[in-house]
């Protein structure tokens, strides 16, 4: 090699991200996910699902689990009555330290060690000791999230409800009207507009059901104790986990640790939900680009085209659609318990299920929003 010119190294050039001057401090914010990202979450949040899988939503939940679990039992005469009117009160008034919430996580794995710590302080006197009796960490956090889960149910039920009436709306105005049916993405025979809108509603009414079904059917108390027993409630377990499950407007099922198809029939339901909407999006988006049979408002403009109104809300809609698809996935993996309790198992189902209710979410959203922008459709 000697004589030949060797290239220079080529020289390392380091990436730094520059804070623009004029960044405020929310556009700062570290985030990992685009529902609350503080830009992507114009197109992907939702705050209203957003807020019930809050730290302040589920501190909330975890202590009316407490508080009513206290007085549960003292409806059985385990604990006094004055130790529960007493853990009651203090219930309603507390506020936990975050930091040391955030802390004992790191620690513990789970965050009911120190809050039940915290809330004991706060009751104080002989109450203080009445406060979680018989119940375990996972009976207090998989309580909070039935809770929550069944708000956002409640929610996504009436949003389907009201993007089936805009629907039926299309269909009152232009249902006699032809499109083409296409198989295979081929042209195929005329049908009528209320053909394709059917294929459109039906399965939006059948979700609906399934989620007003899911209040009977599938959100119950977790209540089981250290190992699943109720060992220390003995021959009174039944009778307060009745109660509580009484007390907090949820299902009564016996324990469910390691048995988690409740969940995961929950994340089935939310992936059924984004897939019918993908497919509505997805209809929309061939019919926009024949452009001789749907007329839309709104839609994107490009930076480059600016005649373009691209049919964002239908893109989007594929898009979590596909992405619910695979987070549902992670969640029948969440289902492989070990023995009586996984921690393993646990943590994933914290990863995937504040995402597919997210995605859920901002679904039914940009469904209503596009189905509201129909100004046409069928042929005159």
């Amino acid at each position: 090699m000697e004589g030949r010119r060797l290239a220079a190294p080529m020289q390392q050039v380091a990436f730094r991200s520059v804070k623009p001057a004029s960044a405020t401090t929310s556009g700062a914010t570290m985030t990992y996910s685009a529902f609350d990202h503080p830009y992507l979450s114009g197109l992907l949040g939702d705050e209203a699902v957003a807020a019930e899988f809050s730290a302040s939503a589920d501190i909330h939940a975890m202590l009316a689990f407490e508080a009513a679990l206290a007085r549960a039992e003292a409806v059985h005469g385990i604990i006094p009555a004055r130790a529960a009117d007493r853990i009651t009160e203090a219930c309603r008034a507390f506020s936990p330290d975050v930091i040391a919430l955030k802390r004992a996580m790191g620690v513990d794995g789970v965050v009911v060690p120190e809050l039940v710590r915290q809330l004991r302080a706060a009751v104080g006197g002989e109450a203080a000791e009445h406060v979680h009796h018989g119940a375990t960490s996972q009976d207090v956090v998989d309580t909070s999230l039935m809770l929550r889960m069944k708000a956002v149910a409640e929610l996504f039920a009436v949003r389907l409800g009201n993007i089936v009436s805009v629907l039926e709306e299309c269909d009152n105005e232009w249902g006699d009207r032809t499109l083409m049916a296409r198989t295979r993405m081929q042209a195929a025979i005329p049908i009528t507009v209320s053909d394709r809108l059917r294929s459109w509603i039906e399965p939006l009414l059948d979700h609906k059901d399934r989620l007003e079904a899911m209040d009977r059917d599938l959100f119950a108390v977790q209540f089981g104790g250290a190992a699943g027993t109720l060992e220390k409630l003995k021959a009174r377990a039944d009778d307060v986990r009745a109660t509580l499950a009484e007390e907090l407007g949820l299902a009564d099922f016996p324990q469910w640790h390691s048995q988690r198809s409740e969940v995961a029939d929950f994340a089935n339901a939310l992936s059924l939900v984004t897939g019918s909407l993908g497919k509505f999006g997805q209809d929309i988006a061939l019919m926009a680009q024949q452009g001789d049979e749907i007329e839309l408002a709104g839609g994107g403009g490009s930076s480059a085209m600016p005649h373009k109104q691209n049919p964002v809300a239908a893109e989007v809609l594929v898009s979590l659609a596909r992405f619910n698809a695979t987070q549902l996935s992670g969640m029948h993996q969440a289902l492989v318990h070990e023995q009586e309790r996984s921690g393993a198992a646990w943590t994933l189902e914290w990863l995937i299920m504040p995402q597919m209710a997210g995605a859920t979410a901002a679904a039914l959203r940009l469904a209503t929003e596009l189905a509201s922008n129909i100004r046409r459709l069928g042929r005159d």
